[in-house]
C-alpha cells in the first residue's frame, strides 16, 4: 500500500489510466475501488480534489511492480 498527497489530479489520473493492470483506492469504509480507466470513478476524484483545496490524499494498492514504479516516478516528479 502507498500513500500519496495528490497536487495535479490530471497528470495523476494519466499515470493511472496508463498502468497495465489494477489500480486500488482503499477507501475510508474498508472498500477496494478500482480505479484504473474507470470513468464513473475517475469523474468523483477531481470534484473531491477541488473540495480539498487542489489536495488529495489517497491510498492505493497497486499489484504489477511497474504500475507501483510508474506512479511513485511520477508522485516523485510532481512534487
Amino acid at each position: 500500500m502507498i500513500r500519496l498527497n495528490i497536487l495535479n489530479m490530471n497528470n495523476f489520473l494519466e499515470t493511472v489510466n496508463a498502468c497495465k493492470g489494477s489500480v486500488q483506492m482503499l477507501c475510508a469504509d474498508g472498500r477496494r475501488v478500482n480505479i484504473h480507466r474507470a470513468d464513473a470513478v475517475q469523474k468523483d476524484l477531481p470534484e473531491q480534489f477541488r473540495q480539498n483545496r487542489n489536495s488529495l490524499r489517497i491510498a492505493l494498492e497497486i499489484p504489477n511492480p511497474r504500475d507501483y514504479m510508474s506512479i511513485v516516478s511520477y508522485y516523485a516528479g510532481d512534487c
